[in-house]
């Protein structure tokens, strides 16, 4: 079987390079199989202190042996009441003793004295400006500015009845100026126009000339002549009057 044995370096002597061969390939399987891990791949290790909390059952305990002792004492009292009618004992004799309460108390009349001393100088005090005098000076300063003054004292708040009269009396006036029909005004034109006289003849220039008169003679009788004032001009005069 040693024969046909090929061995990768070149032997005289192929059984014996076979035997070493194995044995070194034993080795080899040992130590891979006994080689240890480079990295730590283990559970971590468990702490009893973790898992089971000594502190916290020890208050759990405390508290419900607390409890228990309530109640215990709860009911001891229940059936005292049950054997009996029960009492209320609210009663307090303890009189309230204080070491330093007439000094307190000389205090407390020693700061009323002087807040009443303070209070009667307030009160006795006599003040630096005077509410009469001021008061004249007003009623004086109010007349002068009524003398003073285009409108009266108070005006808006007098009856305005007035001014609702003559409010009525200048829109009757107004509705009288408009209702001035177109006759009337013809008829007042026609008085006045100097167009209805005689026209002896008229200039190049249209101006009405006399043939007796000149050109300076007509215009100083033109503005000698006196014009007619219509209604609304007569009742504006009647109201400013």
């Amino acid at each position: 079987m040693f024969r046909s044995y090929q061995s990768v370096l070149p032997a005289t002597n192929k059984l014996l390079q076979m035997k070493w061969d194995q044995t070194y390939y034993k080795e080899h399987r040992r130590l891979v199989k006994e080689a240890q891990p480079m990295v730590d791949t283990r559970a971590p290790a468990t702490y009893m202190h973790l898992h089971l909390k000594l502190k916290k059952l020890q208050l759990e305990e405390e508290r419900l042996a607390t409890i228990e002792r309530d109640n215990r004492i709860l009911l001891e009292k229940m059936s005292y009441i049950m054997r009996t009618r029960g009492r209320v004992d609210n009663r307090n004799n303890y009189e309230y003793k204080s070491l330093n309460r007439e000094k307190r108390q000389r205090e407390l009349l020693r700061v009323t004295k002087e807040n009443q001393s303070i209070l009667k100088r307030i009160m006795l005090r006599q003040p630096e400006y005077s509410a009469k005098k001021w008061q004249r000076e007003w009623e004086e300063n109010q007349s002068f500015l009524d003398n003073i003054s285009h409108f009266p004292k108070d005006w808006w708040l007098e009856d305005r009845s007035k001014t609702s009269l003559t409010l009525n009396n200048s829109k009757t006036s107004l509705n009288r100026s408009r209702t001035f029909n177109n006759g009337d005004r013809q008829k007042t034109f026609a008085e006045n126009s100097p167009y209805n006289k005689p026209q002896p003849g008229v200039s190049r220039g249209g101006t009405l000339i006399d043939n007796n008169q000149s050109r300076s003679q007509t215009a100083a009788s033109q503005k000698k002549r006196p014009v007619s004032k219509s209604n609304k001009d007569e009742e504006e005069e009647e109201m400013e009057a």
